[in-house]
């Protein structure tokens, strides 16, 4: 076994070349006051390389039309005091090899790098070398930070026609249990009126429950949506559920691995658990015996987007309350009303009152996509394509090996097998992860910069993940 070890530390890093005893040994070291790093090297080697340069031998000639260049006591060809390196590429990556993979180097950013090596060396174009060796550096790609605005132009979804004709839903979960066991709270948002149904059920619900509670409170009354987004939570995505939609005749369309903002229900389910704290701090009690107040106040709250409550979009009027009972559009007379209810402008105003939403949410689009995209940067990537994979994008969301810090920040690369819409793509993912979806969020994948050296090896080892997603 120690046979086998010597061998092993013989015929790998850090060790770059065996010394030659007839030959003097040069130390280049830093000046750093805070600990040592130093190069051990030979200079048979370069000086060989440098009278085999064609273009360092014209340097020599000419060195006397240039105060730059001069030749030591040892023959070697030096730039402002610094060792010429000739451009025979094998000594070259001999030393950018030591300068970045060694133990007291460990693998520093290309200007930082760029800075130490220039103090000894010098070559043409040493810093397009040195930036395309660390953006190339595999460890690296893997280990490193994206210091650079997330990728990804904003896609706002297609405005709905008609009320709940678009739905979003959700899962909320993480609350006290209650006394009857409900421990979680469904959101279901109608996409156009922005109008919300916050529905306590139990974590622990199969499929069949929650379809049945599906229809006792929204399909009674709102009818059957034309389509449903959610996240790609295991009873969304499970057969029973699509079956069950099947048969309504509903579309599902699910978010992205790693992207629940496709949904576009997070600002709401803040807003829903911002409330139910306040309830606590404010009456006490269980968060599920104020669950229906804060829906009638998040309904009855004005929605920027919209630019009226949720309520008044949903039915045509403002809601009455206690703090608004008596308002203008209570007044008229129960004569009044029947008879409008019998004329056609109803229905006109109805669809009025339509067209003016959409068009609010047009212009509320257009303006959060105009903010946002000054905060990204436009990416493509082409089919065939090898990108890398963000390990832990967001936290409780699937993870990919054990979870340690330590861990690489990406894995892969992976090839793109298809782009699915304008910022999603489709990756070739190992046998072992069937149970993670495929098709990722452009933010969540970084540029492969390939190199001869990579071995390229699927490193994806067994995936936890966590029940809440598959």
């Amino acid at each position: 076994m120690s046979f086998q070890e010597l061998k092993k530390c013989l015929t790998t890093a850090p060790i770059l070349a065996l010394p030659n005893g007839t030959i003097n040994l040069v130390v280049y070291t830093d000046a750093s006051k805070e600990g040592l790093g130093c190069v051990l090297m030979q200079y048979g080697k370069i000086k060989e390389a440098q009278y085999e340069d064609k273009e360092i031998q014209k340097i020599v000639v000419g060195k006397r039309s240039n105060s730059d260049f001069t030749i030591d006591s040892d023959g070697i060809l030096r730039f402002r005091g610094r060792l010429c390196v000739p451009g025979n590429q094998s000594i070259k990556d001999e030393i950018l090899k030591e300068a970045h993979h060694s133990h007291y180097t460990l693998h520093p950013g290309g200007t930082k790098m760029y800075q130490d090596l220039k103090q000894s060396y010098w070559w043409n174009n040493m810093k397009r070398d040195i930036a395309e060796y660390v953006q190339k550096c595999m460890i690296c790609q893997q280990v490193k930070v994206e210091h650079q605005r997330p990728a990804g132009l904003l896609q706002p979804l297609p405005i709905p026609e008609w009320k709940w004709e678009s739905i979003t839903m959700d899962f909320v979960t993480g609350f006290p249990t209650t006394t009857k066991g409900h421990n979680a709270i469904w959101v279901v948002i109608d996409r156009l009126t922005k109008s919300a149904h916050f529905i306590a059920i139990k974590k622990s619900w199969p499929v069949t429950k929650l379809a049945e509670t599906y229809v006792k409170k929204i399909v009674k009354l709102h009818g059957v949506p034309v389509n449903i987004i959610s996240d790609r939570d295991p009873r969304f995505t499970s057969r029973l559920w699509q079956r069950v939609q099947d048969h309504f005749g509903s579309k599902l369309q699910y978010s992205t691995a790693s992207h629940p903002q496709t949904d576009g229900s997070e600002r709401t389910i803040l807003i829903l658990e911002d409330m139910l704290r306040a309830c606590a701090l404010d009456f006490g009690g269980s968060w599920k015996r104020h669950l229906p107040l804060i829906e009638f106040a998040y309904n009855n709250s004005y929605q920027s987007t919209i630019q009226m409550a949720p309520y008044e979009a949903l039915y045509g009027r403002k809601c009455r309350s206690p703090l608004h009972w008596d308002l203008d559009d209570h007044k008229q007379s129960r004569g009044d009303n029947r008879e409008k209810m019998l004329q056609p402008e109803l229905v006109q105003e109805a669809i009025d009152k339509v067209h003016l939403i959409r068009q609010r949410i047009q212009t509320a689009q257009a303006r959060q996509k105009s903010y946002a995209d000054n905060r990204r940067r436009d990416l493509e990537f082409s089919v065939g394509d090898r990108v890398f994979l963000k390990v832990s994008p967001r936290k409780g969301i699937t993870r990919f090996g054990k979870r340690n810090k330590l861990k690489p920040r990406y894995i892969g690369p992976f090839e793109i097998i298809k782009r699915i819409g304008e910022v999603a793509y489709k990756l070739n993912l190992p046998s072992n992860t069937s149970r993670i979806h495929d098709v990722f969020h452009i933010s969540h994948l970084k540029k492969y910069y390939p190199d001869p050296s990579h071995i390229l090896q699927q490193i994806l080892r067994k995936p936890i993940i966590p029940n809440k997603l598959t």
